[in-house]
């Protein structure tokens, strides 16, 4: 009696279950395309532009697959990858994300999958953009394609945890390859791309407790010029190197199939030496040059005889005399 009495009310229960569901259709949590304005994070002004975004939103966060311009011979799409990590239950009905931290092996296996077939080596320099430390490998392809992966996890710090805040986490994966840009260009989209997502709540901020205002502001002995960058080093240069400029060449003399033939026979004869031979049948060619005219010669003429006087000096002693001087 008891059994069927245990089995009536679960038989009640789930007509009435039946007849209070609307019978409506859902669809479960999957990925889907968004627009590109809705990217979380944005790349460079110059840098690679965004070909699609693909979302995934999880039970403690989002997750982004934003594909960017691609423009190299190694298999594989230029990509940045991000995700949100959050409070569970951010989005009900789709499942939390693992966390997992990031170690040496984990991005080994990260960086032969995203770049197959090109070796790449892991950068030992401690590097730094506006949102905290990141690090990167690099290596080019037998193409001469530069590749570039990247990797940053955005996290408050352990003290400001404490505080009941600042809980949230972000992490980021870049990859680029390019067949004319060089490592440094590849590694400037890092530190010019920009977060544009936020965490509701000021519990879940990832970037902890706002710095300080630097101490050379208002301090004697600390000058600060309008020149590049100021009393700060100058920030990395971002976007790619522009096309190579057309160099215009003089054009070639065209000759004909004899002539490039009869060049290509005969070596380069020396100028000759001394007057040329003429050939049998030739006119003979003297090579004499026309003597010079023969500059006049200035001779003075002197009266040769008798010199005959004026009629003015004859019949008088006195211009006789004169005309003799």
């Amino acid at each position: 009696m008891r059994l069927r009495k245990t089995i009536l009310l679960v038989a009640v229960a789930g007509m009435m279950a039946g007849c209070t569901s609307t019978g409506g259709v859902r669809q479960p949590s999957a990925p889907e395309t968004v627009a590109p304005e809705k990217a979380l994070v944005l790349p460079p002004p110059g840098g690679p532009s965004i070909v699609s975004v693909v979302e995934r939103k999880r039970g403690n966060g989002v997750e982004q697959t934003i594909s960017l311009f691609t423009s190299s011979s190694v298999p594989g799409q230029n990509s940045l990858k991000v995700q949100f990590f959050g409070a569970s239950g951010a989005n009900p009905g789709a499942g939390n994300a693992g966390f997992s931290k990031i170690n040496e092996s984990g991005i080994a296996r990260e960086v032969a999958r995203s770049v197959p077939g090109v070796p790449m080596a892991t950068s030992a320099t401690f590097l730094q953009n506006a949102y905290g430390p990141f690090g990167y490998a690099s290596g080019r392809s037998r193409a001469g394609d530069t590749c570039v992966y990247a990797w940053q996890q955005i996290r408050s710090s352990t003290a400001a945890n404490t505080q009941a805040r600042n809980f949230g986490m972000i992490q980021l994966r870049l990859r680029l390859c390019d067949a004319r840009a060089s490592e440094r260009q590849l590694l400037g989209i890092v530190y010019g791309y920009t977060v544009t997502g936020t965490f509701d709540g000021e519990v879940w901020n990832p970037y902890g407790n706002p710095p300080p205002a630097d101490a050379a502001l208002g301090r004697t002995g600390a000058p600060i010029y309008p020149d590049e960058g100021g009393y700060r080093p100058s920030p990395m240069p971002i976007g790619y190197e522009p096309a190579p400029a057309i160099v215009t060449r003089p054009r070639a003399v065209v000759r004909s199939a004899s002539t490039a033939q009869s060049d290509q026979g005969v070596a380069a004869v020396p100028a000759p030496i001394g007057p040329r031979v003429p050939l049998p049948g030739e006119p003979p060619q003297t090579s004499a040059r026309p003597a010079a005219a023969v500059a006049p010669i200035e001779q003075s003429v002197r009266a040769i005889g008798v010199t005959v006087p004026s009629p003015d000096c004859i019949g008088d002693a006195a211009m006789t005399a004169a005309c003799r001087r």
